[in-house]
């Protein structure tokens, strides 16, 4: 596992907050108030009581509340970046799905090697805005010859 994902400290600084530090050595807070509220399975995180007891897991992947409730290292840290301003791995993973890309495909159609696409992918390096841009333009060009080709017929 990547050591941007494990956690090595947390502590619940108000409710639906964390300030979280990770295998990295990076401290990020973390409001989780928006995913608790998204989430049902993730609403007895309201209560306080129950939100002061995080702890990490047994292998320092997750954070625990209880047999029921947990997060994954990996999830926060997207959460985090994003709150930060950042463009987590996430989006990567989630943009080459949505259009049916390989790691190949994908970089290909960026113009990068197939080695720092999955770097970006995998949250070992950060995304620069330039690449997320590129993704968006590909998802926005490809859905336009499309509708172009539907019109055709």
């Amino acid at each position: 596992m990547n050591k941007r994902f494990t956690i090595k400290s947390v502590v619940a600084t108000a409710p639906c907050r964390l300030t979280v530090t990770f295998g990295d050595e990076v401290t990020m807070d973390i409001d989780l108030s928006v995913i608790v509220a998204q989430n049902k399975t993730l609403l007895p995180l309201c209560d306080s009581e129950l939100f002061q007891k995080a702890k990490i897991g047994e292998f320092g992947y997750e954070l625990v509340w209880n047999d029921d409730l947990s997060l994954s290292g990996d999830n926060l840290r997207a959460e985090a970046v994003e709150q930060c301003g950042g463009i987590s791995h996430e989006r990567i993973w989630n943009w080459m799905h949505r259009n049916r890309l390989t790691l190949d495909t994908a970089s290909e159609a960026l113009g990068i090697s197939r080695r720092m696409l999955a770097y970006y992918r995998n949250g070992e390096k950060p995304i620069p805005k330039h690449i997320w841009l590129a993704c968006l333009g590909f998802e926005r060009y490809n859905g336009l010859n499309e509708s172009l080709k539907r019109l055709a017929v």
